[in-house]
């Protein structure tokens, strides 16, 4: 006897909470704390970028500088075109109950970012959420909630 009933896998949600950083009284920006290789690392949620990318020099407190290879592309975004990258395998990224394991990470010189941050009195980041992980996971911002939604299929 066949069924017509097709298992499907389902997904469940998990909130990840957000910080709001007013910006010159002007604007915000988002961020969340996320751990990679067990430590706290602070990332921008950037709905705009491409990719999720790190900061080069402070990766240094979760990967070692041996595990830096340069790549070949230019990176386009964060202000220039012109910024040379590099890549690195982080091993376990974890935001929130999600976990990522060998991420091929792209690293970049975010210091531009983080010395206006310094002006401003802000917490540096040391990277940035891209739309790779917001679109693979059917990312939702609450800003009423400040949360932001992942959704994230079960292991079998």
């Amino acid at each position: 006897m066949s069924s017509l009933f097709t298992p499907v896998m389902l997904s469940s949600t998990i909130k990840i909470p957000i910080d709001i950083r007013n910006i010159e009284d002007d604007g915000f920006h988002l961020t969340i704390v996320a751990r990679i290789n067990g430590k706290s690392v602070q990332m921008l949620i950037d709905t705009g970028a491409s990719r999720t990318v790190f900061d080069k020099k402070r990766s240094l407190r979760f990967v070692g500088e041996s595990n830096h290879e340069p790549h070949d592309k230019l990176s386009t975004g964060l202000g220039t075109n012109t910024m040379k990258t590099h890549i690195a395998n982080l091993k376990k990224i974890r935001i929130g109950d999600l976990l990522i394991e060998n991420f091929e990470a792209v690293l970049l010189d975010l210091e531009h970012v983080n010395d206006s941050y310094e002006k401003l009195g802000l917490t540096p980041i040391d990277g940035v959420l891209g739309s790779d992980l917001l679109v693979k996971h059917k990312a939702v911002i609450n800003f009423g909630k400040k949360e932001l939604k992942l959704n994230v299929k079960p292991k079998n």
